[in-house]
């Protein structure tokens, strides 16, 4: 019996947020750690190497499931490979106005304008400090949403200092949809100045804490085919890391209908498959092998999964796919890509 899915209908009855919240508490349960690591029986070792960071297994969870790392030690047991927390910024911030989440499930699919609520970078420095113990650690940093755009600099890298001592890598988030202005800064000056400061900073931090974390850049499902040469060749003019691709997207085709489709905010899950897909073989093209591909968005089975490493990933990410289908998929995964 999958017991996750008599869970899964049971949280279903509760507003997504809501669902989500309770999740966590149980996850934090006196326990949890056993009947995750139950969960996670059969789960076959498959180790890469990417970013020059040990990876046991290429399936992580993305961003966003824990935004201030409150259960790195469950989502280890459960099976995956590595954990990206955040986003974090660098004040604490409540987001939007809820209701912000919407489940679509016709569509396996969700939609979010969440807008980085957060307890911030300190808390959630102090609490990685705490309980981050063993296994590849990223965290994910954007900007406050008073944060001017023109000044988005200043929390990024206020965010890579703090976070850099405690992280096996760093996400920095510039394809959040729910964050005014955020997207513009992937594009043309503006993203070199970022990233010019982001790598001057990374280099200053290597030289200070003897230890290179690597920086990857996350980048929208929803940058033109004509932009990403101009976004890839600014990653690889600036020695990026890796990008992840990709985040969640303004696009509602093939969901127009469905109840919710209409509210504001990202997609995420199935119906970005084809989309986010399509943008890694594209990546994979402009970059020639010389910077690798994180893959998330819509990844609903392994053989989801295989198609993003088919496509050019090195490794990938759940979200929408986990909520859906819980901890069974990381199996499924992990073993399609062995």
């Amino acid at each position: 019996m999958n017991y996750y899915l008599l869970l899964r209908t049971l949280l279903f009855q509760l507003d997504p947020e809501t669902a989500h919240d309770w999740t966590q508490m149980l996850m934090r349960l006196p326990g949890a750690g056993l009947l995750a690591r139950i969960a996670a029986f059969g789960i076959p070792n498959a180790p890469r190497r990417v970013m020059g960071i040990d990876f046991p297994n290429p399936v992580g969870l993305a961003a966003g499931l824990d935004k201030d790392g409150e259960c790195i030690a469950i989502w280890r047991a459960l099976g995956f490979g590595f954990v990206e927390v955040g986003t974090v910024t660098p004040r604490p911030q409540p987001g939007n106005p809820k209701p912000r989440m919407f489940r679509l499930p016709r569509a396996q699919a969700l939609i979010n304008r969440m807008g980085f609520n957060n307890q911030g970078v300190d808390r959630l420095v102090e609490r990685v400090r705490r309980t981050g113990g063993q296994g590849v650690l990223g965290i994910n940093i954007g900007k406050n949403a008073d944060t001017p755009v023109e000044r988005a600099a200043e929390d990024y890298l206020l965010g890579l200092r703090k976070v850099y001592p405690w992280a096996s890598y760093v996400a920095v988030n510039i394809s959040s949809p729910n964050t005014p202005g955020l997207r513009d800064l992937q594009y043309g000056a503006t993203l070199d100045r970022l990233l010019e400061a982001l790598k001057t900073e990374q280099a200053r931090l290597a030289s200070e804490h003897g230890r290179y974390v690597p920086l990857a850049i996350k980048i929208a499902p929803d940058i033109a085919d004509a932009d990403l040469p101009t976004v890839g060749q600014a990653l690889l003019r600036y020695e990026l890391d890796a990008v992840i691709a990709t985040n969640t997207t303004f696009s509602r085709a093939g969901v127009e209908k469905l109840p919710h489709a209409q509210e504001t905010g990202g997609l995420s899950g199935a119906p970005l498959m084809t989309r986010s897909t399509a943008v890694v073989g594209q990546l994979r093209e402009i970059l020639g092998g010389k910077l690798p591909i994180i893959a998330v968005g819509g990844i609903l089975s392994g053989a989801d999964a295989a198609a993003k490493i088919a496509a050019g990933a090195s490794l990938v990410q759940l979200y929408t796919g986990f909520i859906y289908r819980g901890p069974e998929l990381i199996r499924e995964a992990v073993k399609a890509l062995r």
